[in-house]
This record gives C-alpha cells, sequence and structure tokens, in this order.
C-alpha cells in the first residue's frame, strides 16, 4: 500500500460519491434536502443506517477492545434491540403522526417553544461532538496510513476529510445520503469479510478451526454476571438507553427514517436494520479477537493504541496483500462517511428548521449553514485532539458524551408522550441544565460514595431521570 495508490484509491472512491450525488440532487429544493420528498425505498435505508449506526468508532474501535474488554461489548449490542422496538413502536408513529421535518417540533406541541429550543440545541451539541469524535477517529487514521509520509500536518487532514463530505452532500442532501450510505454500507461489510478470510486463510484454518479457536481463546467471554461494573443486566440496560437516545431522540437517524414513504415501511426498515445489526457488532468482535490470535501467532508486539490494530494489521502485517489494504482503506473511509455526511446535513436541518424563521429557509441560507457546521466540525476535531487521552477507546468517550448530552433529550420526549401534564415553559432550561451538572458531580465523586463503582453508560439513565423528575416538578396537570 503506497502513498499513490492510497491516494488513487480514495480519488476513485469519492468521484463516485460525487456522481451518485450529482444523479440524486437534481431539483435541489429544501423538502429534498430535509426529507428526499418521502421518497426512499425501506430497505435501502435499513442498509444504509448500518453503515451510519456502526461508522468508524465500531470499525476501528470494537475490535481493538476485544484485547482488553473481550466480547463484553456484545452485552450492549444485546440490548440495542429493545431500543431499537421502542423507536420502532413508540417514537416514529408519534414523528409520522405530526408529520415532522425536525423531531424536536414534537417538544412545541406537547412542552412549548423553549422545550423545543432546548432539544434542538442538545441535538446540535451531541451532535456535533459525536460527530467530530469519529472524523477525530478517522483523521488519525488517514494520517497514521497516508498524511504524515508526506509530512502533512494533522490540519490539513482534518480540512480534505470535511471537505470532501461538503463536496458531496451540500446540494443533496439526505436523498444523496441515504444512497451513499448503502455504498458505504457495502464496502465496510466487504472490509469486514475480506479480513476474517484473509486471516483465517494466513493461519490454515478452516471455518471450523477458526470459530473454535477464537471461542476457545481468552477473547471471547461474553457474558459478566459476577461483578457490578459491566454486568450483564446493566450493560443490557445501558444498550437499550443508548439506542432509544442516540437513534430515536436524534435528528440524525430519524431524519434517514422519516424519508420513507409510510410508518409502515419506516417500522419495516427500523427493524430489520436491529436485527443484522446485532450480528455485524458480534462480527467485529469476531474479527478483534482473530487480529489478536493472528498477532500472537506470528509473533507480532502490539506496540500501537487499540484503536490502531486493526489499521496495523492491514497496511503493515497482511503479508503485503493489497487487497486487504484496499479493502480496509474503503471500509474505514465508509465507516467514518457514512456517518459524518448524514450528521452535517441533520446539522443543517436541524438548525434551519428549529431555529430560522421560515422566510430565511432559503437555499442560499442552508449552503451557508452547511459551511457552518462544517468549520465547528473542525474546531471540535482540533480540540479533541488536543486533549484527546489515548489510554481509553473512542468508543468510551463516545458514549461518555452521549450519557450527558442525550439525557435531556430522552427525558423531555418520555415524557411528553407518557404524561398529560403541562410544564412551565421558562424552568425547563433549567431542568435541562442541571441534570447533566448533577450527573457530572456524581460521576466525580461515585467512586468514593458507591464503594469504588464507577459511574459509565449508566450515566444515560440517570440522566434521563432526573431530566424527568425534574419536569414534573415544574408541571401540571393539563
Amino acid at each position: 500500500m503506497t502513498p499513490v495508490l492510497i491516494i488513487t484509491v480514495i480519488s476513485l472512491y469519492f468521484a463516485v460519491l460525487i456522481g451518485v450525488s450529482l444523479l440524486t440532487s437534481r431539483g435541489n429544493s429544501n423538502a429534498q434536502f430535509f426529507s428526499a420528498n418521502k421518497g426512499s425505498a425501506w430497505y435501502l435505508v435499513s442498509f444504509g443506517m448500518i453503515g451510519a449506526s456502526l461508522s468508524g468508532v465500531t470499525f476501528l474501535s470494537v475490535p481493538g477492545k476485544v484485547d482488553a474488554s473481550q466480547f463484553s461489548y456484545f452485552q450492549m449490542a444485546m440490548g440495542y434491540t429493545v431500543g431499537y422496538f421502542f423507536v420502532a413502536y413508540v417514537l416514529l408513529p408519534v414523528y409520522y403522526r405530526h408529520n415532522v421535518v425536525s423531531i424536536y417540533s414534537y417538544l412545541e406541541d406537547r412542552l412549548g417553544g423553549l422545550a423545543h429550543k432546548i432539544g434542538a440545541f442538545y441535538f446540535l451539541l451531541a451532535r456535533s461532538v459525536g460527530a467530530a469524535l469519529r472524523l477525530f477517529l478517522v483523521a488519525t487514521t488517514l494520517d497514521f496510513i497516508l498524511f504524515s509520509h508526506y509530512n502533512i500536518p494533522f490540519y490539513v487532514t482534518v480540512v480534505v476529510t470535511i471537505l470532501l463530505i461538503w463536496v458531496y452532500t451540500f446540494k443533496g442532501g439526505i436523498a444523496t445520503v441515504v444512497w451513499t450510505d448503502s455504498l458505504q454500507t457495502l464496502f465496510m461489510l466487504v472490509a469486514l469479510g475480506a479480513s476474517i478470510w484473509y486471516i483465517s486463510d494466513d493461519l490454515n484454518w478452516t471455518v471450523g478451526e477458526m470459530i473454535t479457536e477464537v471461542s476457545m481463546s481468552k477473547y471471547s467471554t461474553i457474558f459478566t454476571f459476577d461483578k457490578l461494573q459491566g454486568n450483564f443486566f446493566i450493560q443490557f440496560m445501558n444498550g437499550a438507553l443508548i439506542t432509544m437516545a442516540m437513534t430515536g431522540v436524534d435528528q440524525d437517524m430519524m431524519q434517514k427514517n422519516l424519508t420513507c414513504k409510510s410508518i409502515g415501511e419506516a417500522q419495516k426498515n427500523m427493524m430489520t436494520f436491529s436485527f443484522v445489526l446485532v450480528f455485524i457488532n458480534l462480527a467485529f468482535l469476531f474479527l478483534g479477537a482473530l487480529l489478536f490470535l493472528y498477532f500472537e501467532e506470528k509473533g507480532i508486539a502490539i506496540t500501537m493504541s487499540a484503536d490502531k490494530v486493526f489499521a496495523e494489521f492491514a497496511l503493515h502485517q497482511s503479508g503485503g496483500s493489497i487487497f486487504i489494504g484496499v479493502m480496509f482503506l474503503l471500509g474505514v473511509i465508509a465507516a467514518a462517511y457514512s456517518s459524518a455526511d448524514s450528521a452535517l446535513t441533520s446539522l443543517t436541518t436541524s438548525f434551519m428548521v428549529d431555529f430560522m424563521p421560515s422566510d430565511k429557509q432559503t437555499t442560499k441560507n442552508r449552503i451557508l449553514i452547511h459551511v457552518f457546521f462544517s468549520i465547528v466540525l473542525f474546531g471540535i476535531v482540533m480540540l479533541v485532539k488536543a486533549y484527546a487521552d489515548q489510554g481509553v477507546s473512542l468508543i468510551d468517550h463516545l458514549f461518555m458524551a452521549a450519557g450527558f448530552t442525550y439525557g435531556p433529550l430522552l427525558g423531555m420526549f418520555v415524557f411528553a408522550i407518557y404524561t398529560k401534564r403541562s410544564v412551565e415553559q421558562n424552568w425547563v432550561p433549567v431542568i435541562c441544565l442541571l441534570s447533566p451538572l448533577i450527573c457530572f458531580v456524581l460521576k466525580t465523586y461515585s467512586t468514593t460514595y458507591l464503594a469504588g463503582y464507577q459511574l459509565g453508560h449508566e450515566l444515560l439513565l440517570v440522566n434521563t431521570v432526573i431530566t424527568i423528575g425534574g419536569l414534573f416538578l415544574i408541571s401540571k396537570k393539563d
């Protein structure tokens, strides 16, 4: 994998994406940009959402986590199915019934204008941080495999990464994203399958022998019941809540679902996607175990961070296989852009629909806002670069950030759907700001007052419950 070959692959890849963009952006109206005129096929949305949900974080971090935490991540992935069921049969009917473009406009119908604004604000914050974390991981990987060879500064890598997203999304919006996400999901899954095949072939293992080696290894432990930290029931619950929050009340993920022709097709998309996603997460964990077994068999010392183990194998330790290197490169780019492109589109959509009057929602302003959020993502990525803790897997950072930012969002939606109470609007922002602040204090002192237990992903539950409780206190029967 020479730098010239890498540049060629990247150039061809984005030529294809730009070609798709040109074909899907005809008309260039706001309705097309925001909702694809509700003309997307459910199976196309479902397939594309696999890549958007996995992202570069799953593609690189999940295999790398196997050495430290074995298959325990699968406990959380199993909980995803419960969360997706809630999204399909509780949240989606609400969104379709209210015919929303931005899902946060439902909060205005139910809890008032300030709830609408604070909900949209938390989404803009959460998705900006989440997208930046994903972009950071991929930018560091591109820097590791390409740009560092030419002594190109990291910030240039980030600029190029974001600019390429902007080029193929600024015109077609979600209509383009639905198609490009499907293409990128395909590349990601091909890279996953090709890597598993290469390792088993290079080690002369049959399929049965490969499964046996992984299942008998120290990496294959899934369930944990004998300790509180990482306990199956806690991880399963966290997985369900993370899905409800990071999919169900997230404009980015819901915007794709709302492009389906009907509520029935949207629900079919969601349940099909959730079933397939669980097994794909298991496949990434399986690949992680194979990577570490491969390194052990070959006597290769692992000196890189967990997030770079997959890259090290594909680009430097796979026997000079150009096929594996190209597949990995396509997979990691696809993993990054399948989540980042829709994030940029949904940030633009939410800002325009939730914060701008209708007479200002012009094509010109939409493009300017698209540029603005591209700059925002660049700034956050550079902050992450300056302060990232290199000793912690990036997927842990992502879920930790979600606990603080998505808690108030999920709390407001649950309160709005399951109660008939009206709230005192002026107090809604106070409750939604106090809730993550209280969670921060609880996390800081949890090991001191909870017998050494460190609050982690369950902060999302705590944050949600505090928000619901606070809203109840400032409400009355309608």
